[in-house]
């Protein structure tokens, strides 16, 4: 009577849209409602599905992203990862080279320095590469966990987390 087929009928009934002994009339004007709603983006067009209002927020979220990612690499704060990545190994391999090539550059220019003051040397070096290594693998990981609350607080402002989508 209302242009679907019985088994869409029958799932509009479990919906609570059209009530089983109502009249045909009654029937049209539930089912249009229901249209309307979805066209106005107040009910989802599939059950369990995401509506018209919440794809338009995770849409507008999502753009919002983008567009501080592109504010943020213009203005120099971000770059490629595979980018940083390169430039810190070359800068690191770079260092470590030089500090491998400082005991035999002490020899040749200091050969009368004693083994006691070169040994002291070296392991004063190390501890500085070592401290290198150490501290930039913490400001890694505090940069990172930094950028994650940010998106956190950036969901929770947005009222829509990525649990909500599930």
């Amino acid at each position: 009577m209302i242009g679907v087929s019985e088994a869409r009928v029958s799932q509009l009934v479990s919906e609570g849209i059209i009530v089983r002994g109502d009249t045909a009339h009654e029937w049209l004007i539930g089912y249009c409602e229901r249209l309307r709603d979805q066209a106005a983006g107040r009910a989802g067009s599939e059950s369990g599905g995401l509506d018209l209002v919440q794809e338009r927020a995770a849409l507008a979220r999502e753009q919002r992203i983008a567009q501080a990612l592109k504010n943020d690499v213009a203005r120099g704060e971000f770059a490629p990862v595979g980018l940083l990545t390169d430039v810190l190994a070359t800068a690191g391999a770079a260092v470590v080279d030089r500090f491998e090539q400082l005991d035999g550059a002490l020899r040749k220019a200091c050969p009368d320095l004693p083994d006691e003051a070169r040994t002291t040397i070296m392991t004063v070096i190390a501890s500085a590469r070592n401290e290198w290594i150490r501290s930039t693998a913490q400001l890694v990981d505090r940069s990172l966990d930094d950028l994650l609350a940010e998106q956190a607080d950036d969901d929770q402002l947005d009222g829509f987390t990525m649990d909500d989508q599930d």
